[in-house]
């Protein structure tokens, strides 16, 4: 682990992604592994982040049976100490690399005082500052372990003395790696002589560590490992989940009786063990005592626990996460309070009553037309959830490493945005011509070749092309309108064509960790008067891309070839903007084109 003052600050919002277990975070001044949640602990071994409630829906919409607990985090003081507990990690990869002659040095640290540079003892050197090596050995069933780089000097081994050499990591450093030819790099066994290229080496994980962290060695890894640089994407790919938080949790009055006790399991516990009238009782007058309130609140408290508070006996039916998260933004509640954790304000009418200000064959009534709800979200809650991570593209690795703990990393975050559906009449008659059909086929035999998966699962559709192309065009038009950049927004994408309530909506929002309330102008966007400008932009800037006609005649561009007229230029968002990884884009959906016999969708809006 890290010496005691030694700490790396980092992002909350990064705890879950690129900070998460099983990464290797860059330091101002070295690179550490952050280990599995069974060391996120407090100093009696209990787990420390803090519980997460009102979460049953999103648990039961995710299936995910674990409690949910925040990372644990520390502040440094005005003394410039630290505050509660942090994330541990360590340094690694635990070998260090002279910048000027190349000689490795295995954990060089060890005697080092905290803040004293690491410097080569070699002799030519003269005390040359050192560098952690750039290179990892990775394994897609989610191992990693340093570089063997004694068994990789020698694995091509010719002469008696250098089959003969022996691995000695504490001893004098004997190797060296060195560069030939440009780019290519080569291990130098200075003892034997004995040479090996490294770079994209692909060798047996067998007899490493599973984990820098733990001390457990692998003998059964199938297949080979590969050494990669450790800002390889692959090295570690999170894979989080995340969900709103909707009535009827969302609702709940922080800090009633009601919600004290339901948050205490002690208080519970209490109460369920006073088995006598009289020692019932009691323990009520104690926890009234307690909690500053009358024994009266204690038993309507009671009773709504015992009536299935928060939830009521709602029914939660597991995986439709997306459906019901589209209900909640349609269907408007009584009695909302400004300060829940989801507050929406419907605009739908007076959208509708601005189509008498335009003539009806104008541009702007088709694209009122087109729209069938608006819906300003003045603040929402979305719970992020870290389910594991993934090495090398393989499979995933949960969060502690051997699946059995009873809580997940998750994180509350705060912000508002703007929800819109598209008139379903019109998308209907729209995403069922025959040329519209064929051009979204050809996705999605793509899509099935690529072996692509996101959560929530897509279907690929004329309909989600379309919504999601839409909700891009209008992200880009959002970071100049409202003033958010554009990597600090989100996408999610309500599409179903079947069921009782077929979706086809958008949903763009901000939220961050630990800010509740409005962040800014993002829900003043759907105010009617000014969204109708940024549909009104957006359908206009979906017509021309700056490198058009290439971009337009595209038959496939990026991963998978997955995009068709969708580029840089027009319509890819950052990374972190989208759900769906920047694939799965066509503006020829909106637009249309002519040559392949598709309408762009305001035309048939405007013929219904």
């Amino acid at each position: 682990m890290t010496k005691p003052d030694e700490y790396l600050p980092v992002r909350l919002s990064h705890l879950l992604r690129h900070c998460s277990v099983g990464t290797v975070v860059r330091g101002p001044d070295s690179l550490m592994a952050v280990p599995d949640i069974r060391e996120w602990t407090n100093s009696d071994g209990s787990s420390a982040g803090r519980e997460i409630f009102y979460v049953e829906r999103v648990r039961s919409a995710l299936e995910i049976e674990q409690v949910l607990r925040e990372p644990p985090t520390a502040q440094i003081t005005d003394k410039a100490t630290i505050e509660g507990t942090c994330i541990p990690a360590l340094r690694f990869p635990f070998w260090m690399r002279c910048v000027k002659c190349g000689l490795l040095h295995y954990k060089p640290w060890a005697n080092v005082q905290t803040g004293e540079q690491i410097r080569c003892k070699s002799e030519e050197c003269n005390g040359q500052v050192m560098e952690q090596v750039a290179w990892v050995l990775a394994h897609q069933d989610g191992h990693l372990a340093d570089v063997p780089w004694h068994d990789i000097a020698h694995s091509g081994a010719s002469g008696p003395n250098q089959r003969q050499c022996k691995p000695d990591p504490w001893g004098s450093p004997y190797l060296k790696i060195e560069s030939i030819s440009g780019p290519t790099r080569v291990i130098v066994c200075q003892r034997c002589r004995a040479t090996a290229p490294f770079d994209n080496a692909r060798v047996g994980f067998n007899n490493n560590r599973r984990q820098p962290w733990l001390n457990e060695r692998v003998d059964d890894a199938e297949g080979v490992a590969e050494i990669v640089e450790v800002n390889d994407a692959r090295v570690h790919t999170p894979a989080t989940a995340s969900a709103l938080v909707i009535p009827p949790e969302s609702r709940v009055r922080k800090g009633s009786v009601v919600d004290r006790l339901y948050r205490s399991s002690s208080k519970r516990m209490r109460l369920e063990r006073a088995k006598t009238s009289l020692a019932q009782k009691t323990a009520i007058k104690t926890l009234a005592s307690e909690l500053r309130c009358s024994t009266g609140e204690i038993h309507e408290a009671l009773c709504e626990l015992k009536n299935g508070y928060p939830l009521y006996g709602e029914s939660m039916t597991p995986g439709l996460l997306l459906e019901s998260e589209y209900n909640a933004l349609l269907d408007e509640l009584p009695g909302m309070m400004d300060d829940e954790d989801f507050v929406t304000r419907h605009w739908t009418s007076h959208w509708q009553q601005l189509s008498e200000e335009f003539p009806p064959d104008s541009s702007i009534r088709t694209i009122i037309g087109a729209v069938g709800e608006v819906i300003s979200v003045t603040r929402l809650k979305e719970i992020m959830i870290l389910k594991g991570f993934s090495r090398m593209n393989g499979p995933l690795v949960l969060p502690d490493i051997v699946g059995q703990s009873e809580w997940l990393p998750a994180l509350e975050l705060y912000g508002e945005g703007i929800f819109l559906s598209l008139n379903q009449e019109a998308l209907q008659k729209w995403e069922t011509l025959p040329a519209v059909k064929e051009r979204a086929e050809h996705f999605l035999k793509r899509f099935a070749e690529t072996g692509l998966q996101f959560e929530p699962e897509v279907i690929v559709t004329p309909r989600f092309m379309l919504l999601h192309t839409l909700s891009h065009l209008m992200i880009r038009e959002l970071e100049s309108e409202a003033g958010y950049p554009a990597a600090s927004l989100k996408e999610r994408i309500y599409c179903s064509t079947g069921g009782e309530r077929p979706m086809a909506g958008i949903l763009i929002y901000v939220a961050v960790p630990d800010i509740a309330g409005s962040l800014g102008g993002l829900a003043e966007m759907a105010a009617p008067e000014r969204l109708l400008q940024l549909l009104s932009r957006a359908f206009d800037h979906a017509q021309w891309c700056s490198l058009d006609p290439v971009c337009s005649e595209h038959e496939g561009q990026g991963p998978g070839l997955l995009n068709r007229a969708a580029c840089h230029a027009c319509a890819l968002i950052p990374e972190p903007a989208c759900a769906y990884g920047n694939v799965l884009l066509d503006r020829t959906f909106v637009k249309g084109d002519s040559t392949a016999g598709i309408p762009p969708f305001l035309s048939t809006a405007a013929a219904g």
